[in-house]
């Protein structure tokens, strides 16, 4: 099932009319070829150009007795067209027309969904750069660490999302190839020139070799990358859902007035938005496996991967439309508590620090198997008995005779860990940002 869907762009897609306008505009890419080659009379290739149109409704009439798509769809265009549909898929076949216009298709969704990354990518330098400084525990195995700020998180998804968009770029060119080759692909009624012109017209590049298809490994790349970026979606979610765990509410999705979290329990606020994008990565996810199937097929064509492509090609690029503004509107409105992620980085006593301790000790002369030992057995006593790991390490005696007072106090200093903070964010977004 499509989720709620707000923005209509992509859905139109892939509605009936406008594929059977993608197949119109190939047959008459084609028409058009063949007239500027001299193949079939220019008269004839004009006033089909003018009349050819088509009935939806009608094509579904005829399907239900040819039991056949395009014939069903080449017969009802010919009752507009009249005596020159004679020349309509000339030496062509079905495949021809299916795949070319499969690949306009996809180009079109893949736009939409770069413009939809592009909307992500503001939102997330945006926020980024309102966070810079906003510091935090990072955690490793969903362990405190050591002290980052949730700006370089922000960074870090917008990275991800640079290159998904690049990756979707990729993927939009190699798509980007039309097939007008003819049965099994060898050109035996149809020339090679008419698949040059027809390619030109339509935008596309011509398949250097085709079988009677275009090879599905272009499509499984295609699927593929939305199946990433749907997974770098769902990183970014489910760090938040782990930040919005009440134990740790560091972050929050944004809750409106008279929204309910729970039927039964009143005080619930949960990261619904998260978890749904969550689930929505493994249809995405799915779908490019099923692409990946459709790569092997028998000798030179069968048609086991039509009925996926009908599925995953629509499913996959709508549900990741919504999901990339579903995150977009998410992280817009982001709640962030900034004196909770200060709360949880001091609630350890400063065990964080132990790395620098650790490497205080060597530098001055301990070896490192002995810095390790020390530093640990003060840090698994603030862990099991409290207090605060600076004064743990002032109380031993066997630190102490390897560091000074004042040193011990310099190991403490947080900013030594945002240090480079903003050179890490010229890297991301450029020196000039």
């Amino acid at each position: 099932m499509i989720p709620r869907y707000t923005r209509p762009e992509m859905g139109r897609i892939w509605q009936e009319q406008n594929r059977y306008r993608q197949w119109l505009r190939v047959e008459l890419a084609v028409v058009d070829a063949m007239a500027q080659l001299g193949q079939i009379p220019a008269a004839a290739a004009q006033e089909i150009a003018q009349k050819a149109d088509f009935d939806a409704d009608r094509i579904d009439e005829i399907e239900r007795q040819t039991k056949h798509d395009v014939i069903a769809f080449l017969t009802c265009v010919a009752e507009y067209v009249g005596e020159p549909a004679r020349y309509i898929h000339l030496g062509l076949t079905s495949s021809d027309i299916l795949d070319t216009s499969l690949a306009l298709l996809l180009k079109e969704a893949a736009d939409l969904l770069l413009d939809d990354l592009q909307a992500l990518l503001k939102v997330l330098k945006r926020r980024a750069f309102e966070h810079r400084g906003t510091v935090m525990i990072g955690r490793s195995h969903g362990v405190h660490a050591e002290p980052i700020t949730f700006g370089l998180k922000l960074a870090l998804w917008y990275s991800d999302m640079e290159r998904n968009r690049e990756r979707l770029l990729r993927a939009r060119e190699n798509i980007s190839v039309g097939k007008v080759s003819g049965a099994v692909g060898t050109y035996a009624n149809v020339a090679p020139e008419v698949e040059k012109l027809a390619c030109l017209r339509l935008g596309l590049e011509p398949a250097s070799i085709s079988t009677q298809i275009i090879q599905r490994d272009r499509h499984a790349e295609y699927f593929s990358t939305l199946a990433i970026i749907a997974s770098s979606i769902e990183k970014i979610v489910l760090e938040i859902r782990h930040l919005q765990r009440t134990e740790v509410r560091e972050a929050e999705e944004y809750f409106s007035e008279g929204q309910k979290g729970s039927s039964a329990m009143p005080h619930k606020r949960n990261p619904i938005g998260s978890e749904n994008l969550c689930g929505l990565a493994r249809l995405v996810r799915a779908s490019a496996a099923a692409a990946m199937e459709n790569i092997p097929l028998w000798h030179e064509r069968d048609i086991s991967h039509s009925s996926v492509e009908r599925v995953v090609a629509p499913d996959s690029t709508i549900v990741l439309d919504f999901m990339l503004h579903r995150l977009t509107n998410l992280l817009d409105r982001l709640i962030v508590y900034e004196e909770r992620m200060r709360e949880n980085l001091e609630s350890t006593g400063g065990l964080f620090f132990s790395q620098r301790v650790l490497l205080a000790l060597t530098e001055g002369g301990v070896d490192r198997d002995e810095a390790y030992r020390l530093t640990q057995r003060n840090a698994m006593a603030v862990w099991n008995e409290g207090s605060t790991f600076k004064n743990r390490l002032a109380a031993d005696p066997e630190v102490m005779a390897h560091l000074h007072p004042d040193q011990l106090e310099e190991l403490f200093d947080l900013s030594y860990y945002l240090k480079h903070v903003d050179t890490i964010f010229a890297q991301v977004f450029g020196a000039g940002d």
